[in-house]
């Protein structure tokens, strides 16, 4: 997948930006920029690499230089100095002709105000990019057609805009940009104008568009819980410089400076950290273990179970003392039970719930279902609460994540 190299992006506003430069470069900040000179730094210094297909989400506050930065990637504005590569081509020094032919067949942009042609129809307000290609109609009314159902607006073809929600609206913006199939994804805060309820509706949608289409997207929002949720890493921009750049998990655990860590303070860590940090070891018992071992083994386990795994550490099921208790022979795998898992990705704010109504640690998996370590009470709490010795006073008690109770007798076979 195409990789994207920001490479010392400056963006000075102003009459003689080439000259402010030179002042910035030398040691000058913003606040003092724009009194000596009338310059207004936008971005000062902006590196960064974008693997492909992933979602990278560049946020910051208002006046951040996060949409001014945004509009570097086609080119809508043009830097004072660096440069944007696109798969190793330099999108600065790009012709017109090969930048129009950019702009229409690699990269897409969803905006925040929807930014639909009002007076055409749903159909054809999503057809429009493969119209500018010159697609004949009948294939990009079809294509059009098939986008509109992802995003959930069949039957609404021939609607016009303002007979739509603003967050059909929105859906139809971004099967617009879906639909011309490009390697970028740009969404200059896509979702902010929408109400809280909608505006998740179209996070859930986006990820899961995402896990299928694996486009690389560029996301820019103000809101914190936003990028946490929706960027494989993030950005973190302040008066045109970035502070931290790092994936939810650092962001949230590891600021870099005081300014990050005053964003992430109110945080609920349940939304962002996964079972992946909060693992705990797992008692296993290989499928071809004899009763007779097992029951030795569990005798001396203070939680009198394990977990039943093939040679690979796939999940087969689960076995406790008092299920084999009665057999003298023969292998555990006709008495073990099935056991639901969990995946490393999953967050733990979508797991609690389980962990707390389970007679067991939950066992974890990799992509592969393979077993690699197990939820307790005691691992999430501590993953929760154990930030450098700095609690966000927002983990679960002790009551609220009650230990898993001593499991249940198993019929034996």
């Amino acid at each position: 997948m195409t990789t994207i190299s920001v490479e010392n992006i400056y963006k000075i506003f102003g009459r003689n930006p080439k000259r402010a430069l030179e002042e910035v470069k030398a040691g000058k900040d913003k606040e003092n920029l724009l009194a000596d000179t009338g310059h207004t730094l936008g971005l000062k210094d902006i590196s960064l690499e974008i693997e492909g297909g992933q979602t990278f989400v560049i946020m910051g506050l208002s006046g951040s230089g996060k949409s001014t930065l945004i509009r570097h990637f086609n080119r809508l504005i043009e830097p004072t100095s660096g440069d944007i590569k696109v798969g190793g081509k330099s999108v600065m020094s790009m012709s017109d002709t090969e930048l129009l032919d950019f702009r229409r067949h690699k990269i897409s942009m969803v905006f925040q105000r929807f930014g639909l042609l009002p007076h055409h129809t749903v159909i054809d307000n999503v057809a429009y990019g493969l119209q500018v290609q010159g697609v004949g109609k009948s294939e990009r009314e079809d294509k059009a057609r098939y986008w509109i159902d992802v995003v959930g607006l069949a039957g609404y073809e021939n609607s016009y805009p303002d007979q739509l929600s603003g967050g059909m609206q929105q859906r139809v913006g971004l099967a617009r940009a879906l639909c011309t199939d490009p390697e970028i994804l740009l969404m200059d805060e896509a979702f902010s104008a929408l109400d809280p309820l909608i505006r998740r509706e179209m996070q859930d949608q986006l990820i899961e568009l995402q896990a299928k289409l694996n486009k690389t997207i560029i996301f820019i929002t103000h809101d914190l819980d936003e990028a946490l949720r929706l960027g494989n890493r993030i950005a973190i921009l302040k008066d045109g410089v970035i502070q931290q750049v790092g994936t939810p998990q650092q962001i949230l655990l590891e600021p870099a400076n005081e300014y990050v860590n005053a964003f992430v303070q109110d945080i609920n860590r349940t939304k962002v950290l996964t079972a992946s940090l909060a693992l705990a070891p797992a008692n296993t018992l290989s499928s071809k273990t004899s009763v007779s071992d097992a029951l030795s083994q569990l005798s001396t386990n203070p939680d009198h179970y394990a977990y039943v795994v093939d040679d690979e550490q796939h999940l087969l099921g689960i076995v406790d003392e008092e299920g084999l208790r009665g057999s003298t022979s023969g292998s555990i795998e006709s008495h073990m039970r099935p056991i639901e898992g969990v995946h490393e990705t999953d967050v733990l704010d979508e797991v609690m719930e389980q962990l707390a109504h389970s007679d067991y640690h939950l066992p974890v998996l990799d992509g592969e279902e393979r077993l690699t370590g197990v939820l307790s009470a005691e691992s999430t709490i501590k993953a929760l609460t154990d930030d450098h010795g700095n609690s966000d006073g927002k983990a679960p008690s002790a009551t609220e994540m009650a230990e898993p109770s001593k499991p249940k007798p198993a019929e034996t076979a």
